[in-house]
Formats: C-alpha cells, structure tokens, sequence
C-alpha cells in the first residue's frame, strides 16, 4: 500500500519534486499558497504548483490561514502518514506539524543550517560559497531548524546564476525524495541536529537589493548580479537614468591599475570594464530603463560609452 502524503509547495520550484511524488506516494492532497496578481496588468494567476494540481486531478487547498486550527483538523481528518513541504512559503505552526502520522518533511535548498529562510539558493551564490545542496530535514516549529535526515552536495560554479543553480537543485531535490522518503517512512533515517551556532539567514529577497555600491569588491558584486537573476535583478545609475546590470565578468580585464569606485576603465567590442573598492568588474549585458534588455557590443553601438564615466552618480 502506498503512503498517504499530502504535499504544500508553491512556486515552479515546487513542481518536480510533486510530480516524483505521485509515482512514490499517495499524494491525498496538495497545499499552496493563494492565487497572487502577476506582472504589469496585476492578473491574478494560480501558482505552478497549484496549476501542476489541477492539470493531474490532484485535490489542492490554499488556505489563508494556518493557525485557526483548520488545517490541522484538516490533516488529522485525512489521516496520512506524513507531509512533504518544497518551498511553501509559510511557516506551518506547531499543530500542522503534529497532524501527519510521522510529522512533516522538508526539502531545503541549501546544506543547513547555512541559508535557513526564503532565498537560500540566490543566498548561496550572494555570500560567494564554493558549495551548495539540499537538505531533507524533519521539521519543527523553527525557521529550518529541524533535524536533518539526509543530505546531497553540489559545487557552485564561480559564473553560475541563481537560475541555473536552482534547476540543478531542483534535480538534487527530486533524487533525494526519490531515494530517502521511502526509507524514512521505515524509520531508517536517523535525525541529526543541526550546530545551530553555525547558522546563517538568507532572507526573502527585495527590490532594495539590487543597487550595485561600487565601493564593493568586484567579486561581490558579480556574486550580487548572479545571485539576483532574474528578480530583482541589479543596476546603476547612468547620470539620471537607471541602468540594469544582467551579466557580469570577471576574466580578463585590462591592465589598468586603478580608478574610482563606479568609473568606467575601459571598453571594449563586448564589455564595459568599470572600477570598484577592489578589482574590476566588466558588464557584459545592459538595460537602459525602458530600453531593451542588449548584449553590451550592441548597448554600446547605441549608447557609447568612454573611459571616464562615472557610473552611480545621478
């Protein structure tokens, strides 16, 4: 006989380790959080996960609340053997967790207990890790701070995006639940504290985050471009008008000593090379404000740019 699971998960993150599941599990029900306006024209739209649901006859609730107790009697109703949780986006209160049989798992995208929270995948790659995974964890009623049950690691490729490396993760998190949900639901898995001294946040990510400080180090800042594609993304300014920064190297820049942190250096056919608080950082995709999203070779046949200029300074 299978497992009764019920499944809470949101965004297209979500989707793959749902679509394993099915195959693993009687999956009851699925849990998400409700439909939200999307994009310019603020259309309310369903989330992945939730569309996922409908398109396989899966049942699927979005509960606006989850401490009425309604959930949890919900779940007590349903009698089922555990919850699997993928990026949800709440915190589930302590009578949630106490509803399944054997409690409620979580796959996180990070080894903890670094990068507990909402962003931990554009988290790793903002504090410059080498390495990253995910983690299958028991939950309590903490910010992922629950015992870990089962591990898989991956390195972090210095150029790699957030968006890249999430669908890698996203792969790591399908082969973990594919491989270790069965042998917990045997008991197989022992749950190993976390050091909680070690811990870090990598909290829900904000517009606010995206303006470059070139007073910061060039990695830094090509790990801050990478990290925050595609949302919020980055940028400058370029004297009154916003500039996006979509792509960033580091390789092979000119043998120039120094200039002033936000100072354009050099430019080449395919790249702006600009100075920051240590080394230099070259754009290779720009956007003007409401302009289109370019290559810099072809940014530039529009919009040349000379050593000199001085970017962040409006």
């Amino acid at each position: 006989m299978l497992p009764r699971v019920v499944y809470f998960g949101t965004p297209a993150f979500a989707v793959p380790p749902l679509a394993a599941l099915t195959k693993l599990a009687e999956v009851v029900a699925v849990v998400c959080q409700p439909d939200k306006p999307v994009g310019r024209g603020n259309v309310v739209t369903a989330p992945p996960v939730k569309r996922f649901a409908l398109e396989h006859q899966l049942p699927c609730v979005q509960p606006v609340k989850l401490r009425d107790g309604a959930v949890a009697q919900w779940l007590r109703e349903l009698r089922i053997d555990v919850a699997v949780v993928v990026a949800y986006g709440r915190i589930l209160p302590p009578d949630v967790l106490a509803a399944p049989r054997l409690g409620c798992l979580n796959v996180h995208a990070s080894v903890l207990p670094r990068h507990r929270g909402a962003a931990p995948i554009q988290g790793s790659i903002l504090a410059g890790d080498g390495t990253t995974g995910v983690t299958l964890m028991k939950m309590d009623e903490g910010l992922d701070t629950g015992p870990m049950l089962s591990i898989r690691r991956t390195p972090i490729d210095p150029n790699e995006t957030s968006q890249s490396l999430s669908d890698r993760l996203c792969a790591l998190g399908v082969a973990l639940v594919e491989e270790e949900l069965g042998h917990y639901l045997a008991g197989l898995l022992t749950p190993v504290p976390q050091d909680h001294a070690r811990h870090t946040l990598a909290p829900l990510l904000t517009k606010e985050m995206s303006l470059l400080d070139w007073r910061r180090p060039a990695r830094a800042l090509h790990d801050q471009v990478r990290g925050l594609v595609p949302w919020p993304g980055t940028s400058t300014t370029l004297g009154a008008r916003r500039l996006m920064v979509h792509a960033t190297q580091l390789d092979d820049p000119p043998t120039v000593l120094a200039g002033a942190p936000g100072e354009v250096i050099a430019v080449t056919k395919d790249c702006v090379w600009v100075a920051t608080g240590d080394g230099l950082l070259g754009l290779t995709e720009l956007q003007l404000e409401n302009k289109k999203r370019l290559p810099a070779r072809e940014f530039l046949a529009g919009h040349p740019l000379r050593a000199g200029t001085r970017l962040g300074q409006s």
